[in-house]
Order: structure tokens, then sequence, then C-alpha cells
């Protein structure tokens, strides 16, 4: 891909998923600051229409759509949602997620397929709706949200880091694709560390599992999740705006990264043990 100068936003139009809450609400924030109009797509109806009336307020155009991005059928309607409304997208976000905890043997095989059908399924879905109307932008960016679990893999997240890892490989993959047709479509993918949204409290719980474990884990898990993320959703922005192939948001999972490049094979011990006396800070 031929050298581009910063995207613009003002007057453009982002679609970002998952915009009712976390990241998302702060990502479609910041874009209206800068003049971004939105559509904005979630299944919780009620969290979208408190993003949108903020962002709305900052005199820029909302769509909501609410959508279970699960659904195989909901990336057409969006499309045309989408197009309708707007008739145009300078920036596709891809930030819905679900988190699922367990280890694989408790895993129903449903339940993996589930968070698969959201955390990657979606992102590929959308990404092939809507790169015709990205194409058609004199310069576009199609954002996709990996995660920190999209580099290292800790026990117990086998449906998270599997879908996470594949959002790396296929985002990774098709911007070569898109370098080698000179294409101005760029793709960021994005790898947050631990950010301060509800995905771990929200997350989905294999049946047989105990409560008291649940409740520990959930506890050990919020704990590290600490970088605000209107902090995370600057990083964010700066980077789809600098059309960086690759943001790693926050220190954990600029460390995370670093560990996993030098001790392929057995950083998760070191990883781990961080991972523990941080924990010991916070107690």
């Amino acid at each position: 891909m031929p050298a581009h100068r910063d995207l613009d936003f003002r007057g453009g139009v982002a679609v970002i998923t998952g915009a009712a809450s976390g990241i998302g609400a702060a990502l479609a924030l910041q874009l209206a600051t800068r003049g971004c109009h939105l559509a904005l797509v979630d299944v919780n109806d009620a969290g979208l229409q408190v993003t949108a009336a903020q962002a709305g307020a900052r005199g820029i155009t909302v769509s909501r759509h609410v959508l279970d991005l699960a659904q195989p059928e909901s990336a057409a309607e969006l499309l045309a949602a989408v197009n309708a409304a707007h008739g145009r997208v300078r920036v596709l976000v891809n930030n819905a997620g679900v988190a699922l905890g367990g280890n694989f043997e408790q895993v129903a095989a449903a339940d993996f397929d589930w968070l698969m059908s959201i955390n990657f399924g979606a992102v590929v879905r959308l990404s092939r709706a809507f790169l015709p109307l990205l194409t058609a932008e004199p310069a576009a960016q199609l954002v996709n949200v990996s995660s920190i679990f999209g580099i290292i893999a800790p026990p117990g997240q086998t449906a998270y880091c599997a879908a996470k890892f594949a959002v790396r490989g296929f985002s990774e993959s098709l911007r070569h694709e898109l370098e080698t047709a000179g294409s101005t479509v760029g793709v960021t993918l994005v790898h947050p560390g631990g950010v301060r949204t509800a995905i771990a409290e929200n997350s989905r719980a294999p049946q047989d599992a105990s409560q008291a474990d649940l409740a520990q884990a959930k506890a050990a898990w919020r704990r590290m999740l600490v970088l605000p993320a209107e902090d995370a959703a600057a990083r964010i922005v700066r980077g789809i705006e600098r059309r960086e192939p690759r943001v790693l948001v926050g220190k954990d999972a600029v460390r995370a990264a670093w560990v996993q490049r030098l001790f392929p094979v057995g950083y998760w011990k070191l990883v781990a043990r961080d991972i523990a006396r941080r924990m010991a800070k916070t107690n």
C-alpha cells in the first residue's frame, strides 16, 4: 500500500460495533468530538441510546443499529441500514466481543461456537460486507480489535484466545493482501491489555462451574482491568488516525508482547508470575 497521510475523521462515517459501553462507547465519543459521523451497533439498546445521545450532542449525525452479531444475517442487515442512513463509510471498528470462562473440558461446544461467532465470525462477515464502501473512500481504515490474548494464551481462555488469535491472523493476512493490491484501505489491528470494562463481569460461564470459583475468578480479573476505557480509546484513535498496522493498548499489553517475543514457548510462567505480583499489590 502506498504511503498515506493521517486519516481525516472530519465529515467521514465510522461504524463501531460494541458501542453501548466500554471501549466502543469511548471511541464513539472521541470520534464524534473529531467531527466523525457514527453508525453505532450493539445488542444492548439501552446502552446504545445513551452513547448515541452523548455523541449526537457533539453536533454529528448518529444512527443506532440494535443487532445480535452472532447471527450471520446481521452483516447484510447492518450494511443495508448504514447505507440507507449514511451512504458511505470511512472507518469500520470491529470492537464487539464477549467472554467465556472455564477450562476447555468444562466449556460446552455450543458456548464455544457462540463466542467464536461474535468475536471472530462477525469480524469476518462485517469486513467482507463493508470493504466495498471502505474502498470507495479516498482513504479508509478497517480496525479489528483483538486482545493481548491474541498474543499470549493464558489457561482457562481457550475459546477467547482461539477467537482473538484468529482475528490477528485474519487481519494481518488481509492487510498484506490490500497492501499488495495497492488499496487505499488500511488495516489496524488492536491488542488491548487490561481495560476497565464490564466484559469479565458479563462473561458466560460453564453450567457446572461453582459459584465460588466464578466469583473468585471474576474478582481476580477485575483487579487486572485497570486502564480507563477513555484512555484506551484515545490510544486507539491515535493509531487509526496514523494508520498504524498494530496498536498495543496499555503498558501490560506492551510488556506481555515483549515477553512472548523473547520467550515464545515459556512466556506464560513469566507472565503468570508478573500477574501474581501485580494482583498482590492490589489486595
